[in-house]
């Protein structure tokens, strides 16, 4: 078997050259007594084979399934995975993150790999692939069930739906569709490939919010392994402390292997769902009447919608045109009144659907199956909050959008999404009840840049990003700006990610220090960053 040091001359580099960067941890096994200097593969299969159970798998970059395992939804700035450990009982977590803190080998744990930040880039080091961890326990009385860490969207809805459930979720929108040809380009508002865990540990908006709050408003339990590999239950009653950072910055504390949610009556056996695509002469009427909507949300529980900025000549061979998503939480009848307006605008296509919810996804070309899921682009990405569309913003914004396509012909794959959901949920929680910190944002808005990975666009694609943003931001001078965590590319202020209010941070560190004091957990978006 050829070392690792060996095979860094092949491209791939030595894990005990991630190891000389760190402190040497305490060896309990004795393990890392001896040199690590010529660890080789099968030095990890024999020390680590025999710490995890026999449904796990260890994959070096020899394995026909390490390519596969390793392939991520983000291109840009990839992180470097020199071996994947996919675990296949929960305990196996803590086995693999022990091991890897002994020998001072970095980790990451990953389930659908749909994460955008440039942090990410920075990781060298084992992948933990928590897939295989999909089983979900619906507790007795039905008011809340256990959920294991590889759990995805659209496994959840299914699986709910049939049983007569439902989370605060029920599919979030999708930070990032895949598109083809940006003459057929398709983007939508939903994320079935998207795993369950990731976005509530930032938070997590869905379609329920508006009665019933964010993911990580409806968590009761957590079990997670610390960066030394101690495995603890994490709730209100036991580490409360960590209980309220981990429900908005969870990413940087601990590996989650399974969390308890809230669960409720699913709701009407039919949702109805419509789409509208316009051409940009509506753009300021359409925003007038979003505006309208929006203002009225908090009376409006049933409803919710997405829009886009996007390319598709079958429509407009000239600009990009606009998408306008509605779904309502009930029968058709009882919101075409209050659709009437957009009908009324012109649009140059409409289509709409009354089907149980789970079908919406597959409906809309938002299937597992579709392009939306599938890995392999860069996703360049801008993110803001606000109440209210500022309408000369979001004309600014188009404009914008319509110059960069024309000046990089290739990054016309790009898309501007807008998305508004319901508030009273959100807003009805204390903010300072867990470590989440935007509950006044109404509106999410994003820019994403979506290209085949090419160097040359690199520097383009980011600017293009950033000046949006900066536009959103300037169109709201009252308001200081936010980031999303879920949805930013993490070069974004610290304060802008996880609050303004200074005594937010003070406490996120301070915790950070007591839980992670080796930063262990510091690619996705990190509290500390690297200097």
């Amino acid at each position: 078997m050829v070392s690792f040091k060996c095979l860094a001359a092949c491209g791939l580099a030595a894990l005990p050259c991630l190891a000389a960067a760190l402190p040497r941890p305490s060896c309990p096994d004795g393990l890392s007594k001896q040199t690590r200097a010529e660890l080789t593969m099968q030095q990890v299969q024999q020390e680590l084979g025999v710490l995890i159970s026999p449904g796990s798998h260890i994959y070096s970059a020899e394995d026909q399934e390490f390519e596969e395992l390793t392939l991520r939804y983000q291109a840009f700035r990839p992180p470097k995975i020199k071996l994947v450990v996919q675990v296949g009982k929960e305990e196996d977590v803590s086995a693999v993150i022990s091991y890897a803190d002994r020998n001072s080998v970095d980790f990451y744990v990953v389930n659908r790999g749909h994460g955008l930040p440039l942090s990410q880039g920075k990781f060298n080091g084992i992948q933990i692939d928590v897939g295989l961890l999909r089983n979900i326990t619906i507790g007795e009385d039905g008011t809340s069930g256990l959920f294991q860490g590889g759990t995805f969207d659209q496994q959840v809805i299914d699986y709910l739906w049939e049983r007569g459930y439902a989370t605060s979720k029920q599919t979030t929108s999708s930070r990032d569709p895949v598109t083809d040809m940006h003459s057929h380009l398709q983007p939508r508002a939903a994320a079935p490939c998207v795993g369950m865990l990731g976005p509530g540990l930032g938070g997590g908006h869905g379609r329920l919010q508006n009665k019933h709050g964010l993911i990580s408003d409806n968590m009761l339990k957590i079990n997670a392994v610390l960066a030394n590999g101690t495995t603890i239950t994490v709730s209100a009653d036991s580490h409360p402390d960590l209980f309220w950072a981990m429900r908005g910055a969870g990413h940087n504390f601990a590996a989650v292997t399974s969390f308890e949610l809230k669960l409720y009556p699913r709701g009407p056996d039919t949702w109805y769902h419509k789409t509208y695509i316009f051409t940009e002469d509506k753009l300021e009427r359409l925003f007038e009447l979003l505006n309208g909507v929006d203002e009225e949300k908090n009376q409006t529980s049933h409803m919710l919608n997405f829009g886009f900025y996007f390319w598709n000549q079958a429509f407009d061979a000239d600009k990009p045109v606009i998408q306008w998503d509605f779904t309502y939480i009930g029968p058709q009848a009882d919101v075409e009144a209050r659709l009437a307006p957009f009908d009324n605008l012109g649009p140059v296509n409409v289509t709409d659907a009354n089907i149980p919810y789970p079908e919406i996804l597959p409906a809309t070309g938002t299937g597992l199956d579709d392009p939306m899921c599938a890995p392999g682009l860069n996703h360049v990405v801008g993110t803001a909050g606000t109440q209210l569309y500022n309408i000369t913003t979001q004309r600014q914004i188009f404009d914008h959008f319509v110059g960069k396509s024309a000046a990089y012909p290739a990054l016309a794959g790009t898309f501007v999404v807008m998305e508004s959901y319901g508030v009273n949920g959100v807003v009805a929680k204390d903010p300072a009840s867990s470590a989440f910190p935007m509950r006044d944002d109404y509106l999410l808005l994003q820019i994403s840049v979506n290209y085949a990975p090419d160097a040359s666009l690199d520097a383009a694609a980011v600017q293009w990003a950033r000046e949006a943003v900066d536009m959103w931001n300037r169109g709201q001078p009252t308001r200081r700006p936010t980031t999303y965590v879920n949805y930013g590319l993490g070069d974004e202020s610290l304060e802008s990610i996880y609050g303004y209010e200074p005594w937010r941070l003070e406490r996120l560190l301070s915790l950070k220090k007591a839980y992670d004091p080796h930063n262990k957990f510091r690619y996705y978006v990190p509290l500390v960053r690297d200097a």
